[in-house]
């Protein structure tokens, strides 16, 4: 399976709460354009989403990286049937998921920027369940050493199951979406104003009208 990674704006990202996680790291990135360390990102909420988050560490030191999970939310304990903190990631989904997913953390990982992807996945009864992910890469010495992953699952039939979900039939994860967000890197938070905007002001019926550009 080859997968292409499209370029994109945070606004790919559809869950509000993934976006409150992205927009943090947006804030954190634009300081100096470079990934944060993964001790500056506290999220406000944050222990609202730790069943939906897995945090991993980064070996760097074969060819390709390999992450070890070291936390992993209790939803996707559920949908993998079992836990698997201190596991590789790759030995965690086994080798018949390792192409629909390991390219997707290689090219979080490589790029240092965040990447999203949404797949299909049925559930055991065959209905259609969107499984969204979202990570997150955090720099140490200069070189990503740990990632979050935020995901998120959403059926248009209302519930489904999520037990065994990605290992509960033979059908593969169905790519839908892959994309490195790459564009628009810097959060502006609403009712801000940023330089380089113009702003009218405008005074009484009839009397001027001024005009001030910010920089």
């Amino acid at each position: 399976m080859v997968l292409d990674f499209a370029s994109a704006a945070p606004s790919v990202v559809k869950s509000i709460r993934q976006r409150d996680l992205l927009n943090t790291w947006l804030r954190l990135y634009a300081r100096q354009e470079i990934a944060p360390a993964i001790w500056e990102y506290q999220p406000a909420r944050l222990e609202e989403e730790l069943s939906d988050l897995i945090y991993y560490t980064v070996d760097n030191s074969a060819a390709h990286p390999r992450l070890i999970i070291q936390s992993e939310g209790t939803r996707i304990s559920h949908a993998y049937g079992h836990t698997g903190k201190g596991v590789p990631l790759d030995e965690y989904i086994g080798p018949r998921l390792v192409p629909s997913v390991m390219p997707v953390y290689h090219e979080c990982v490589a790029r240092g920027l965040p990447v999203y992807s949404v797949a299909d996945v049925d559930d055991i009864y065959g209905r259609v369940v969107a499984y969204e992910r979202l990570l997150l890469p955090f720099l140490t010495d200069d070189k990503v050493c740990h990632v979050i992953a935020s995901l998120k699952t959403f059926c248009e039939d209302g519930g489904f199951e999520i037990r065994n979900l990605m290992r509960g039939n033979d059908a593969l994860p169905r790519p839908k979406l892959c994309a490195v967000i790459d564009r628009d890197l810097f959060h502006r938070p609403p009712g801000r104003i940023a330089a380089a905007d113009v702003v009218e002001f405008a005074d009484q019926a009839g009397e001027a009208t001024e005009i001030i550009e910010l920089n």
